[in-house]
């Protein structure tokens, strides 16, 4: 005779309806973009989100997200006031937060992800960029990855700001470039903290050039590994983009 689970015995328990709600690919990432950089417009929030999402599905996990009372908007202002963590939300972090700590200890990496979607690979490099490190001027990290889905996107940085991934070149003046090109098996590890800079352009898997001065400086932007998993953490969860 079959045992039949606990759940068997309940309608629609709490953590069903979590599942339900929030175990698609994009909802919680929102809701941890929203933790980590504070309040954020609609296209802050399509160009800061790991991987490819368009439009469309981003407006509508948004509203699903107001619809669960999980974010939320100035009710004043015009429907561009930025999104913003509401009330429950505010109380789902501390389990965004231990989502992340489990996974970084126990869920593997995945290098094939990042041939994949390339933008991932960008992504990562973002977060570890140290504001404190960064030029006191504008200055841009042009990333091309050189892969079956080739993709070039530029980080925007500036001291004590957090970097910005931007999807089209944000056209500064030509001496505040930095270029990188290399392939996504290359700049895998170097974004994920177990790599240097330095080591793999000293023995040419990833070229970079242009302003010499920045060029030099560029390797001290990013911040090691575990000062990264720090942030993660939450050490500047107040920034903004």
């Amino acid at each position: 005779m079959a045992v039949m689970g606990s759940s068997a015995k309940t309608d629609y328990c709490a953590f069903t309806k979590a599942v339900e709600h929030l175990g698609d690919r994009w909802s919680l990432l929102i809701v941890r973009e929203l933790v980590q950089f504070g309040p954020q417009g609609f296209s802050s929030l399509a160009s800061g989100l790991p991987g490819h999402i368009s439009r469309s599905v981003l407006a509508a996990k948004l509203r699903k997200l107001e619809e669960l009372g999980l974010i939320g908007r100035d009710p004043i202002s015009s429907r561009q006031a930025p999104y913003r963590l509401a009330p429950a939300g505010e109380k789902l972090v501390p389990t965004v937060m231990s989502l992340y700590h489990w996974a970084e200890q126990w869920v593997p990496e995945d290098p094939a992800m990042a041939q994949r979607d390339p933008s991932v690979i960008m992504w990562w490099l973002a977060q570890r960029v140290d504001p404190g490190g960064v030029p006191e001027r504008q200055a841009v990290l042009e990333l091309a990855v050189h892969d079956t889905d080739a993709q070039t996107a530029w980080l925007l940085v500036v001291r004590g700001a957090e970097a910005t991934l931007c999807q089209e070149d944000p056209m500064l003046a030509a001496d505040r470039y930095v270029y990188v090109e290399a392939g996504s098996d290359d700049l895998y590890p170097i974004a994920r903290g177990v790599r240097e800079w330095a080591e793999a352009i000293a023995d040419g898997s990833v070229q970079v050039y242009g302003e010499p001065a920045l060029v030099r400086a560029m390797p001290g932007w990013f911040v090691t590994a575990a000062h990264r998993g720090m942030r993660e953490a939450g050490v500047s969860m107040a920034g903004s983009r």
